[in-house]
C-alpha cells in the first residue's frame, strides 16, 4: 500500500557500502546495458509520457462528453428546459470552477514539493484546509442560491441551484485527491478518474433529467443526477488515494497565500466566461414581464444562446492545447534569461494560435444556422443563428486572450493577467448593461448580447497584446494578423452563400469553408512549404 493510503513510513535506508573501482566484467556489462541513473531516467521518462497521453486523452474525452450533454439534453429538456438548465449551471461553474482548479493546483504542488515520506502528511493537512472550503462554499452557495436566482430573473430555478450547492462540497473534496495523483505523478490513475467523472456525469445529467422531466422536474434532475454521480467518484476516489496521516503538513498560511490568488484569478475567469449568459438571462426575463409573458418565457432565449457558446467556445478550448507546450518553453527561457528566446516563442506561439482560431472561427462563423440546426434543431437556429455569426469572432478573440493570459503567467505577470481578465469581465457586464438592458423581447435581445460581448473580449484582447508586447517584446507580426483576417473574412463570405440544408451538405459546407480558408492563407505565402515539413516532421517523430 503506498503512503498516500496512510501506511507506516518507510524504514531509514542503510549505510551504502564503500565505493570501490568496478571490475572489467562490470564495466563491461554496464556498456550494453543503461547504468542504474540511466534506467531510472528512462522510466520516468516513459511513465511521464504514458501518463501525458492518458491525461491528453482524458482531455479529449471530457470535450466529447461535454458535447454528447449539450446535444442530449435539449432534447431530452426541450430548449426551453435546456435554457433553464444553463441557467443554473452557468451559476454553478462561477464557483464550482475555480474550486476545481484551485484544489487541483494546490494539492499537486504541495505533494510534489515534499519528500515521499512527508507526502501523506501533506495530504492530510491540505484536505483539512479544503474541508473548510467545502464547508463555506456548500453552505453559502445554498444560502444565497434563493438571492442570485431572484437576481437573475429566475427564481423557478432556485431548487436546482440549491441542489447544485452540494457539488461545491463534493468538488472541494474530490478535486484535491485528483491533484494528490498529480503531485504523486500517478496520471493514469488521474485520467481514469477524469474519464470516469465525464462519464458519470454525462450519465447522471442526461439520465436524471429524462427520468423527472416527465414531472416537470427536469432541471432537478439533472442536478440531482449530477450530484449522485461526483459523489460516486469521489468514493472511489478517496478509496484510492486516501485521506494521508496525521504529521507536519504544510503550512496553512503558506497554502492559503497560494490557493486564495488562483481562486481569485479563475473566479473572474469563469466570471468572464458566463457574464453575458447571465446577464441576458436577467434583461430577457425584465423583457418578458414587460411584454406581459410569464418570467420561464425567457427560458427558450436562453437555450439558444447556449447553443451559440457551445460552438463559439471551440477555439479556446482547441487553443489550451498551445498553452500546454507555450508555458514550460517560456517558463525555461526566463530562468535561462533568454530574451531573445521568449520573444521567438511568444510571436511563434502567437501565430500557430492565430492560424487555428481562424480555421475555427470560418467554419463556425460562416456557417451559424446550419451548425445551430444540426445540433439544437430549427427553434434554436431561428434564435441564435445571427448571435453566432458574430459571437463566434468575439470568442475567437478571447481564444487568443487566453494564450496570451499564459504568456503574462509565464512570464511572471500573474498580476498583469489578472487584471486584464477582471477588466474584460468588467466590460462585457457594462456593455450588456448598456446595450442589453431595456430591448423587446425576442431575438434581437441575443444578438444586443453578443454584440456587447464580442466588443468587451476584443478590447481585452487589445490590452493583453499590449500587456504582452511589454513584457515580452513580441506578439505577433503585424502581416501575419492581416493575412489570417482577411483568409477569415474570405472563408466567412464563402461559407454564407453556400447552400447548406441537411447533416451531409452542413458537414461537406464546413470542409468547404476550412478548404478555403487554407487556400486563402496558401495565396497571401502565410502558410508555406516549410510549415508543412514541420507538420511533417512532428508527425514523424510522433510515430517512431
Amino acid at each position: 500500500m503506498s503512503s498516500a493510503n496512510g501506511s507506516a513510513p518507510p524504514a531509514p535506508p542503510r549505510r551504502p557500502p564503500p565505493v570501490t573501482a568496478p571490475p572489467v566484467e562490470a564495466e563491461t556489462e554496464r556498456a550494453r546495458d543503461p547504468s542504474p541513473p540511466q534506467a531510472a531516467a528512462t522510466d520516468v521518462a516513459r511513465t511521464a509520457g504514458r501518463g501525458g497521453l492518458a491525461v491528453a486523452f482524458a482531455k479529449v474525452y471530457f470535450i466529447v462528453q461535454g458535447l454528447v450533454q449539450q446535444i442530449a439534453l435539449p432534447r431530452v429538456l426541450g430548449l426551453d428546459g435546456y435554457g433553464a438548465w444553463s441557467t443554473v449551471n452557468s451559476i454553478a461553474s462561477i464557483t464550482y470552477n475555480p474550486v476545481i482548479s484551485m484544489s487541483i493546483q494546490g494539492v499537486s504542488r504541495s505533494i510534489a514539493a515534499a519528500d515521499p515520506a512527508e507526502q501523506p502528511a501533506a495530504l492530510r493537512s491540505a484536505l483539512k484546509i479544503h474541508a473548510w472550503f467545502a464547508l463555506i462554499f456548500g453552505v453559502g452557495f445554498f444560502l444565497l442560491s434563493p438571492g442570485i436566482t431572484r437576481w437573475a430573473g429566475a427564481p423557478h430555478v432556485t431548487l436546482g441551484l440549491k441542489i447544485l450547492s452540494a457539488c461545491m462540497v463534493l468538488y472541494a473534496l474530490y478535486a484535491p485527491l485528483i491533484g494528490a495523483l498529480n503531485g504523486q505523478k500517478r496520471f493514469l490513475w488521474q485520467a481514469g478518474f477524469d474519464v470516469l467523472a465525464a462519464t458519470t456525469r454525462t450519465v447522471g445529467l442526461v439520465g436524471g433529467a429524462w427520468y423527472l422531466a416527465g414531472r416537470g422536474l427536469g432541471v432537478e434532475g439533472a442536478a440531482s443526477g449530477f450530484v449522485l454521480g461526483l459523489f460516486f467518484v469521489f468514493a472511489l476516489s478517496l478509496g484510492v488515494v486516501g485521506v494521508g496521516r496525521a504529521g507536519r503538513g504544510v503550512s496553512t498560511g503558506a497554502y492559503l497565500g497560494f490557493v486564495v490568488p488562483v481562486l481569485l484569478g479563475h473566479v473572474l475567469l469563469n466570471l468572464l466566461l458566463q457574464a453575458d449568459l447571465t446577464m441576458l438571462r436577467r434583461f430577457a426575463a425584465d423583457a418578458a414581464l414587460a411584454a406581459g409573458l410569464p418570467i420561464t418565457a425567457a427560458d427558450p432565449l436562453v437555450g439558444a444562446y447556449r447553443a451559440t457558446q457551445l460552438f463559439s467556445f471551440l477555439p479556446y478550448q482547441l487553443l489550451i492545447s498551445v498553452n500546454f507546450i507555450l508555458f514550460p518553453m517560456l517558463a525555461s527561457a526566463v530562468r535561462d534569461r533568454d530574451t531573445a528566446a521568449v520573444a521567438r516563442f511568444v510571436r511563434t506561439g502567437m501565430r500557430i494560435a492565430l492560424v487555428i482560431a481562424g480555421a475555427m472561427v470560418s467554419v463556425t462563423a460562416g456557417l451559424p444556422h446550419a451548425l445551430i440546426r444540426l445540433v439544437f434543431g430549427q427553434e434554436a437556429a431561428e434564435l441564435g443563428a445571427r448571435s453566432l455569426g458574430l459571437l463566434a469572432i468575439g470568442f475567437g478573440t478571447f481564444a487568443l486572450f487566453g494564450v496570451m493570459t499564459t504568456v503574462l503567467n509565464s512570464l511572471k505577470r500573474e498580476l498583469a493577467g489578472m487584471a486584464v481578465t477582471g477588466f474584460a469581465a468588467a466590460a462585457v457586464v457594462a456593455l450588456c448593461f448598456l446595450r442589453v438592458r431595456g430591448t423587446e423581447f425576442g431575438e434581437e435581445l441575443l444578438f444586443r448580447t453578443a454584440t456587447a460581448t464580442s466588443i468587451g473580449l476584443g478590447l481585452a484582447a487589445l490590452g493583453a497584446a499590449f500587456l504582452v508586447h511589454r513584457a515580452a517584446g513580441a506578439v505577433a507580426a503585424p502581416i501575419t494578423v492581416l493575412r489570417v483576417v482577411a483568409a477569415t473574412a474570405a472563408a466567412i463570405t464563402v461559407g454564407r452563400q453556400l447552400p447548406v440544408s441537411g447533416p451531409v451538405s452542413t458537414i461537406g459546407g464546413a470542409l468547404g469553408v476550412g478548404v478555403v480558408y487554407l487556400v486563402a492563407l496558401v495565396a497571401a505565402r502565410e502558410l508555406t512549404g516549410r510549415d508543412l515539413e514541420l507538420v511533417r516532421g512532428i508527425i514523424a517523430k510522433r510515430t517512431r
